[in-house]
Protein backbone atom coordinates (compact mmCIF):
# COMPACT_ATOMS: atom_id res chain seq x y z
CA UNK A 1 0.00 0.00 0.00
CA UNK A 2 1.10 3.18 -1.05
CA UNK A 3 1.32 6.13 1.39
CA UNK A 4 -0.04 9.46 0.29
CA UNK A 5 3.29 11.55 -0.29
CA UNK A 6 4.30 8.31 -2.65
CA UNK A 7 0.75 8.50 -3.96
CA UNK A 8 1.21 12.53 -4.98
CA UNK A 9 4.50 12.09 -6.35
CA UNK A 10 3.60 9.23 -8.56
CA UNK A 11 0.50 11.11 -10.17
CA UNK A 12 3.07 14.37 -10.30
CA UNK A 13 5.30 12.01 -12.37
CA UNK A 14 3.20 10.46 -14.53
CA UNK A 15 1.22 13.29 -15.40
CA UNK A 16 4.50 15.29 -16.20
CA UNK A 17 6.02 12.88 -18.04
CA UNK A 18 2.76 12.17 -20.51
CA UNK A 19 2.66 16.02 -21.52
CA UNK A 20 6.44 16.25 -21.48
CA UNK A 21 8.03 13.00 -22.49
CA UNK A 22 10.84 13.75 -20.34
CA UNK A 23 12.29 12.20 -17.08
CA UNK A 24 11.14 14.02 -13.98
CA UNK A 25 13.58 15.20 -11.34
CA UNK A 26 12.37 15.89 -7.73
CA UNK A 27 13.21 19.77 -7.93
CA UNK A 28 10.24 20.05 -10.50
CA UNK A 29 8.25 17.77 -8.31
CA UNK A 30 8.39 20.16 -5.49
CA UNK A 31 7.69 23.05 -7.49
CA UNK A 32 4.04 21.69 -8.09
CA UNK A 33 0.87 22.81 -6.60
CA UNK A 34 0.47 21.33 -3.45
CA UNK A 35 3.48 19.42 -2.76
CA UNK A 36 4.94 20.80 0.73
CA UNK A 37 7.69 18.39 1.28
CA UNK A 38 11.58 19.20 0.20
CA UNK A 39 13.20 18.06 -2.54
CA UNK A 40 15.73 15.46 -0.29
CA UNK A 41 12.41 13.93 0.71
CA UNK A 42 11.05 13.74 -2.85
CA UNK A 43 13.98 12.01 -3.66
CA UNK A 44 13.54 9.51 -1.03
CA UNK A 45 10.32 8.77 -2.00
CA UNK A 46 10.99 8.30 -5.70
CA UNK A 47 13.57 5.75 -4.55
CA UNK A 48 11.43 3.80 -2.75
CA UNK A 49 8.93 3.86 -5.84
CA UNK A 50 11.59 2.53 -7.67
CA UNK A 51 12.32 -0.47 -5.75
CA UNK A 52 8.54 -1.18 -5.37
CA UNK A 53 8.58 -1.13 -9.72
CA UNK A 54 6.24 1.56 -10.19
CA UNK A 55 9.31 3.76 -11.28
CA UNK A 56 12.50 3.46 -13.75
CA UNK A 57 15.68 5.45 -13.78
CA UNK A 58 16.57 6.49 -17.12
CA UNK A 59 20.38 5.94 -18.20
CA UNK A 60 20.50 9.92 -19.51
CA UNK A 61 18.53 11.36 -16.17
CA UNK A 62 18.42 11.51 -12.92
CA UNK A 63 14.83 12.06 -12.86
CA UNK A 64 12.39 9.12 -13.11
CA UNK A 65 9.44 7.62 -15.45
CA UNK A 66 6.71 5.40 -14.55
CA UNK A 67 7.37 1.64 -15.49
CA UNK A 68 4.48 0.07 -16.69
CA UNK A 69 3.60 -1.23 -12.93
CA UNK A 70 3.03 2.50 -12.54
CA UNK A 71 0.94 3.58 -14.99
CA UNK A 72 -0.78 0.01 -14.31
CA UNK A 73 -1.26 1.49 -10.93
CA UNK A 74 -2.01 5.24 -11.95
CA UNK A 75 -5.19 4.01 -14.66
CA UNK A 76 -6.95 1.84 -11.81
CA UNK A 77 -6.11 4.19 -8.86
CA UNK A 78 -5.43 7.64 -9.54
CA UNK A 79 -7.07 8.32 -13.04
CA UNK A 80 -9.70 10.78 -13.07
CA UNK A 81 -11.10 11.01 -16.92
CA UNK A 82 -10.68 14.77 -18.21
CA UNK A 83 -13.36 17.05 -18.41
CA UNK A 84 -13.97 17.40 -22.77
CA UNK A 85 -14.76 20.82 -24.00
CA UNK A 86 -17.65 22.33 -26.09
CA UNK A 87 -15.67 22.39 -28.75
CA UNK A 88 -14.88 19.07 -28.37
CA UNK A 89 -18.38 17.49 -28.08
CA UNK A 90 -19.33 19.44 -31.45
CA UNK A 91 -16.76 18.06 -33.36
CA UNK A 92 -17.39 14.14 -32.28
CA UNK A 93 -21.49 15.58 -32.84
CA UNK A 94 -20.90 16.79 -36.14
CA UNK A 95 -19.96 13.04 -37.07
CA UNK A 96 -24.60 12.90 -37.13
CA UNK A 97 -25.43 15.66 -38.99
CA UNK A 98 -25.75 13.87 -42.60
CA UNK A 99 -28.95 12.18 -41.22
CA UNK A 100 -28.18 9.91 -44.49
CA UNK A 101 -24.85 8.66 -44.43
CA UNK A 102 -24.78 5.25 -43.67
CA UNK A 103 -23.70 3.64 -40.69
CA UNK A 104 -20.12 2.71 -42.36
CA UNK A 105 -19.74 6.01 -43.27
CA UNK A 106 -20.66 7.31 -39.55
CA UNK A 107 -17.90 4.83 -38.14
CA UNK A 108 -15.62 5.85 -40.73
CA UNK A 109 -15.66 9.50 -40.26
CA UNK A 110 -15.90 8.71 -36.24
CA UNK A 111 -12.05 7.30 -36.61
CA UNK A 112 -10.67 10.23 -38.53
CA UNK A 113 -12.19 12.53 -36.14
CA UNK A 114 -11.10 10.13 -32.74
CA UNK A 115 -7.49 10.61 -34.40
CA UNK A 116 -7.43 14.13 -34.91
CA UNK A 117 -9.10 14.69 -31.75
CA UNK A 118 -5.93 12.33 -29.71
CA UNK A 119 -3.71 12.76 -32.48
CA UNK A 120 -3.44 8.78 -31.64
CA UNK A 121 -4.67 6.31 -34.53
CA UNK A 122 -7.94 5.10 -33.62
CA UNK A 123 -9.04 1.69 -35.44
CA UNK A 124 -12.79 0.96 -35.39
CA UNK A 125 -14.35 -2.43 -35.68
CA UNK A 126 -17.46 -2.53 -37.21
CA UNK A 127 -20.44 -5.00 -36.31
CA UNK A 128 -20.82 -8.42 -37.56
CA UNK A 129 -21.40 -7.84 -41.05
CA UNK A 130 -23.46 -11.46 -41.68
CA UNK A 131 -26.69 -10.65 -39.45
CA UNK A 132 -27.11 -7.53 -41.92
CA UNK A 133 -30.00 -7.81 -44.61
CA UNK A 134 -29.46 -7.89 -48.33
CA UNK A 135 -31.18 -4.26 -49.74
CA UNK A 136 -29.91 -4.26 -53.37
CA UNK A 137 -28.05 -6.62 -55.67
CA UNK A 138 -26.04 -5.09 -58.63
CA UNK A 139 -23.90 -6.97 -61.40
CA UNK A 140 -21.53 -5.26 -62.78
CA UNK A 141 -19.29 -7.26 -66.17
CA UNK A 142 -15.75 -6.59 -66.04
CA UNK A 143 -14.95 -8.82 -68.94
CA UNK A 144 -16.41 -11.58 -71.38
CA UNK A 145 -16.51 -14.27 -68.81
CA UNK A 146 -15.81 -12.30 -65.61
CA UNK A 147 -18.28 -9.90 -63.42
CA UNK A 148 -18.69 -8.35 -60.12
CA UNK A 149 -21.59 -9.01 -57.76
CA UNK A 150 -22.20 -5.77 -55.48
CA UNK A 151 -23.91 -6.61 -52.34
CA UNK A 152 -25.55 -3.63 -50.56
CA UNK A 153 -26.75 -4.29 -47.03
CA UNK A 154 -29.59 -2.68 -44.81
CA UNK A 155 -26.98 -1.00 -42.95
CA UNK A 156 -24.86 0.58 -46.13
CA UNK A 157 -22.35 -2.57 -45.90
CA UNK A 158 -21.10 -3.18 -49.58
CA UNK A 159 -19.78 -6.64 -50.56
CA UNK A 160 -18.44 -6.90 -54.06
CA UNK A 161 -17.62 -10.29 -54.82
CA UNK A 162 -16.02 -11.51 -58.69
CA UNK A 163 -17.48 -14.61 -60.40
CA UNK A 164 -17.39 -16.05 -63.48
CA UNK A 165 -20.14 -15.39 -66.58
CA UNK A 166 -20.95 -17.79 -68.85
CA UNK A 167 -19.09 -16.81 -72.01
CA UNK A 168 -22.89 -16.36 -74.22
CA UNK A 169 -24.42 -14.45 -71.28
CA UNK A 170 -25.76 -11.34 -72.63
CA UNK A 171 -26.39 -7.95 -71.07
CA UNK A 172 -30.46 -9.01 -71.11
CA UNK A 173 -29.42 -12.14 -68.96
CA UNK A 174 -27.47 -10.40 -66.65
CA UNK A 175 -30.88 -8.28 -66.02
CA UNK A 176 -32.51 -11.01 -65.77
CA UNK A 177 -30.66 -12.54 -63.37
CA UNK A 178 -30.30 -9.20 -61.35
CA UNK A 179 -33.96 -8.67 -61.63
CA UNK A 180 -34.04 -12.74 -60.02
CA UNK A 181 -31.53 -12.09 -56.87
CA UNK A 182 -33.75 -8.54 -56.02
CA UNK A 183 -37.13 -10.26 -56.31
CA UNK A 184 -36.68 -13.32 -54.20
CA UNK A 185 -33.07 -12.18 -51.85
CA UNK A 186 -34.01 -8.63 -50.47
CA UNK A 187 -34.49 -8.92 -46.67
CA UNK A 188 -32.01 -11.94 -46.29
CA UNK A 189 -29.28 -11.92 -43.78
CA UNK A 190 -26.16 -12.33 -45.50
CA UNK A 191 -25.08 -15.38 -43.06
CA UNK A 192 -28.95 -17.30 -44.98
CA UNK A 193 -27.80 -16.05 -48.48
CA UNK A 194 -26.05 -19.06 -49.83
CA UNK A 195 -28.46 -21.32 -48.65
CA UNK A 196 -31.78 -19.20 -49.93
CA UNK A 197 -29.88 -18.69 -53.46
CA UNK A 198 -28.80 -22.72 -53.64
CA UNK A 199 -32.48 -24.03 -52.36
CA UNK A 200 -35.01 -21.60 -53.33
CA UNK A 201 -33.64 -18.30 -56.10
CA UNK A 202 -31.52 -21.22 -58.18
CA UNK A 203 -34.54 -23.08 -59.52
CA UNK A 204 -35.95 -19.46 -60.57
CA UNK A 205 -33.00 -18.40 -62.23
CA UNK A 206 -32.47 -22.07 -64.59
CA UNK A 207 -36.30 -21.48 -65.43
CA UNK A 208 -35.95 -18.20 -66.70
CA UNK A 209 -32.50 -18.69 -68.03
CA UNK A 210 -31.71 -22.37 -68.90
CA UNK A 211 -29.35 -24.60 -67.28
CA UNK A 212 -26.63 -22.21 -66.64
CA UNK A 213 -24.98 -24.63 -64.10
CA UNK A 214 -21.52 -22.86 -64.37
CA UNK A 215 -22.97 -19.44 -63.85
CA UNK A 216 -25.09 -20.81 -60.84
CA UNK A 217 -22.04 -23.03 -59.31
CA UNK A 218 -20.18 -19.16 -59.17
CA UNK A 219 -22.73 -17.40 -57.67
CA UNK A 220 -23.47 -19.74 -55.14
CA UNK A 221 -19.94 -19.89 -54.29
CA UNK A 222 -19.61 -16.21 -54.01
CA UNK A 223 -22.43 -15.92 -51.80
CA UNK A 224 -20.65 -18.67 -49.11
CA UNK A 225 -17.91 -16.23 -48.69
CA UNK A 226 -18.21 -15.33 -44.72
CA UNK A 227 -17.20 -11.61 -44.39
CA UNK A 228 -16.19 -10.35 -40.99
CA UNK A 229 -16.66 -6.94 -38.99
CA UNK A 230 -14.82 -4.58 -41.28
CA UNK A 231 -12.22 -2.21 -39.86
CA UNK A 232 -11.40 1.43 -40.05
CA UNK A 233 -8.74 3.22 -39.31
CA UNK A 234 -7.82 7.01 -38.48
CA UNK A 235 -4.40 8.61 -38.54
CA UNK A 236 -2.60 5.34 -38.77
CA UNK A 237 0.58 7.53 -39.25
CA UNK A 238 0.68 9.09 -36.51
CA UNK A 239 2.68 7.59 -34.35
CA UNK A 240 5.40 8.59 -36.21
CA UNK A 241 5.16 11.88 -34.68
CA UNK A 242 5.55 10.39 -31.17
CA UNK A 243 9.33 10.65 -29.63
CA UNK A 244 8.82 6.93 -28.34
CA UNK A 245 8.58 6.09 -32.54
CA UNK A 246 11.56 7.55 -33.88
CA UNK A 247 13.31 4.14 -34.46
CA UNK A 248 11.96 2.87 -37.32
CA UNK A 249 12.12 -0.84 -36.83
CA UNK A 250 9.60 0.13 -34.16
CA UNK A 251 7.30 1.75 -36.75
CA UNK A 252 7.98 -0.91 -39.35
CA UNK A 253 6.83 -3.71 -36.87
CA UNK A 254 3.51 -1.89 -35.93
CA UNK A 255 2.75 -0.86 -39.44
CA UNK A 256 2.53 -4.33 -40.18
CA UNK A 257 1.10 -5.35 -37.02
CA UNK A 258 -1.79 -3.39 -38.83
CA UNK A 259 -1.98 -4.90 -42.15
CA UNK A 260 -2.93 -8.15 -40.40
CA UNK A 261 -6.99 -8.22 -39.59
CA UNK A 262 -7.27 -11.21 -37.59
CA UNK A 263 -3.93 -9.65 -35.18
CA UNK A 264 -5.72 -6.43 -35.05
CA UNK A 265 -9.13 -7.86 -34.05
CA UNK A 266 -7.54 -9.59 -31.10
CA UNK A 267 -6.22 -6.20 -29.39
CA UNK A 268 -10.41 -5.81 -28.95
CA UNK A 269 -11.40 -7.63 -25.51
CA UNK A 270 -13.96 -10.08 -26.23
CA UNK A 271 -17.70 -9.83 -24.50
CA UNK A 272 -16.34 -6.99 -21.97
CA UNK A 273 -18.23 -4.00 -22.04
CA UNK A 274 -17.01 0.00 -20.43
CA UNK A 275 -13.51 1.44 -21.18
CA UNK A 276 -10.54 -1.22 -20.82
CA UNK A 277 -6.77 -0.40 -20.70
CA UNK A 278 -4.09 -2.40 -21.79
CA UNK A 279 0.02 -1.33 -21.29
CA UNK A 280 2.53 -2.12 -23.14
CA UNK A 281 3.04 -6.02 -22.34
CA UNK A 282 -0.64 -7.34 -21.92
CA UNK A 283 -1.31 -6.06 -25.36
CA UNK A 284 0.67 -9.57 -26.39
CA UNK A 285 2.00 -8.37 -29.47
CA UNK A 286 5.82 -7.79 -29.46
CA UNK A 287 5.10 -5.06 -31.76
CA UNK A 288 2.80 -3.44 -29.16
CA UNK A 289 5.23 -3.49 -26.16
CA UNK A 290 5.72 0.49 -25.69
CA UNK A 291 1.90 0.72 -27.07
CA UNK A 292 -1.44 1.59 -24.51
CA UNK A 293 -4.62 0.54 -26.25
CA UNK A 294 -7.76 1.51 -25.18
CA UNK A 295 -11.04 0.00 -25.94
CA UNK A 296 -14.75 0.44 -25.61
CA UNK A 297 -17.88 -1.05 -27.51
CA UNK A 298 -21.29 0.41 -29.10
CA UNK A 299 -24.29 -0.73 -29.87
CA UNK A 300 -26.20 -0.21 -33.80
CA UNK A 301 -29.14 -2.25 -32.07
CA UNK A 302 -30.76 -5.69 -33.05
CA UNK A 303 -27.68 -7.20 -30.29
CA UNK A 304 -25.09 -6.03 -32.90
CA UNK A 305 -22.29 -4.34 -31.97
CA UNK A 306 -18.97 -2.93 -32.59
CA UNK A 307 -15.66 -1.42 -30.65
CA UNK A 308 -13.30 1.49 -31.09
CA UNK A 309 -9.71 1.45 -30.35
CA UNK A 310 -7.09 4.10 -29.33
CA UNK A 311 -3.48 3.38 -30.15
CA UNK A 312 -0.90 5.36 -28.26
CA UNK A 313 2.37 4.89 -26.69
CA UNK A 314 2.33 4.14 -23.16
CA UNK A 315 3.10 7.63 -21.99
CA UNK A 316 -0.36 8.05 -22.85
CA UNK A 317 -2.81 10.86 -22.02
CA UNK A 318 -4.87 8.77 -20.39
CA UNK A 319 -7.20 10.92 -18.75
CA UNK A 320 -8.53 12.79 -22.49
CA UNK A 321 -8.42 9.45 -24.44
CA UNK A 322 -10.87 7.83 -22.01
CA UNK A 323 -13.13 10.65 -21.71
CA UNK A 324 -13.57 11.34 -25.14
CA UNK A 325 -14.05 7.36 -26.31
CA UNK A 326 -16.78 7.06 -23.38
CA UNK A 327 -18.17 10.33 -24.99
CA UNK A 328 -17.85 8.73 -28.73
CA UNK A 329 -19.03 5.29 -27.77
CA UNK A 330 -22.13 6.08 -25.81
CA UNK A 331 -22.88 8.59 -28.73
CA UNK A 332 -22.36 6.55 -31.37
CA UNK A 333 -24.62 4.19 -29.19
CA UNK A 334 -27.50 6.49 -29.05
CA UNK A 335 -27.44 7.88 -32.74
CA UNK A 336 -27.22 3.79 -34.43
CA UNK A 337 -29.69 2.54 -31.95
CA UNK A 338 -32.44 5.28 -32.77
CA UNK A 339 -31.61 6.14 -36.59
CA UNK A 340 -34.04 4.37 -38.92
CA UNK A 341 -31.22 3.00 -41.70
Amino acid sequence: MLTNRQLQVLQVIVDDFIMSAQPVGSRQISKKEGITFSPATIRNEMADLEELGFLEKTHTSSGRVPSEKGYRFYVDHLLKPQIITTNEIHKIQSVFQDRIMETEQVIRKSATILSELTSYTSILLGPDVQLHKVKRFSIVPLTADSAVAIIVTDNGHVENRIFSLPSDFSPSDIEKVVNILNERLIGVPLEQLQMKLELETAAVIKQHLGTYDGLLSSLIDVTAHQSEGKIFYGGKTNMFNQPEFHDINKVRMLMELMEKTTQIQSIFPMNQSGIQIRIGSENNHLAMEECSVITASYSVGEGQSGSIAIIGPTRMDYRRVVALLDFMSGDLTRQLTQKPR
